[in-house]
């Protein structure tokens, strides 16, 4: 009788500040990892790009203030974006939003479909039951940063204006590896 070992899944971002290696947690977050290898798998992702930036400093309207960088096809409609997925809560998965955790951007549960963020510092505020959204269940966490956080904090340093950064930085590649 044998033992098959499973391999982790891990995706490889690279940028023209370095790469990005993120474990996901499929086990724990099969819908939200599911729908974002879909996304690698079938090369929806060639016009990703990290957009936005939220630092301590530039959300003054905010009372509970975050710190992510933000990427993915972008806010205007694009004809490789999948239809909504199915919300899954932190606390459904227990994946918390910890320094390095990679969650889906949403407006409303079971609005996600290419937007991704990339959590700095602990972020319990987005987490199921946090304050960040007024509907307090948090956002879909589904892995975590493994190797290259020094890059994800090279793009949340880069200059921005109201959030969005004035240049966006390209992935040059991502894939499974």
């Amino acid at each position: 009788m044998s033992c098959m070992i499973k391999k982790d899944t891990i995706i490889e971002m690279k940028t023209d500040y370095g790469s990005i290696y993120v474990k996901l947690f499929v086990k724990e977050a099969p819908t939200t990892c599911n729908n974002f290898l879909r996304y690698i798998d079938e090369h929806r992702y060639k016009d990703f790009h990290f957009y936005r930036t939220v630092t301590m400093s530039n959300q003054p309207m905010s009372n509970i203030k975050i710190e992510v960088i933000q990427g993915g096809l972008g806010f205007e409609k694009h004809p490789l974006k999948l239809p909504p997925i199915l919300h899954e809560t932190t606390n459904a998965t227990r994946i918390k939003h910890m320094n390095g955790t990679i969650s889906m951007a949403r407006i409303e549960p079971g609005s996600a479909s290419s937007e991704i963020f990339i959590c700095i510092n602990d972020q319990p505020e987005l987490n199921y039951g946090g304050r960040r959204n007024i509907d307090g269940q948090g956002f879909a966490a589904f892995g975590k940063v493994i190797k290259g956080l020094n890059v994800v904090k090279v793009i949340h340093s880069l200059p921005d204006k109201d959030q969005f950064l004035n240049k966006e930085v390209k992935i040059n590649s991502i894939k499974r590896i």
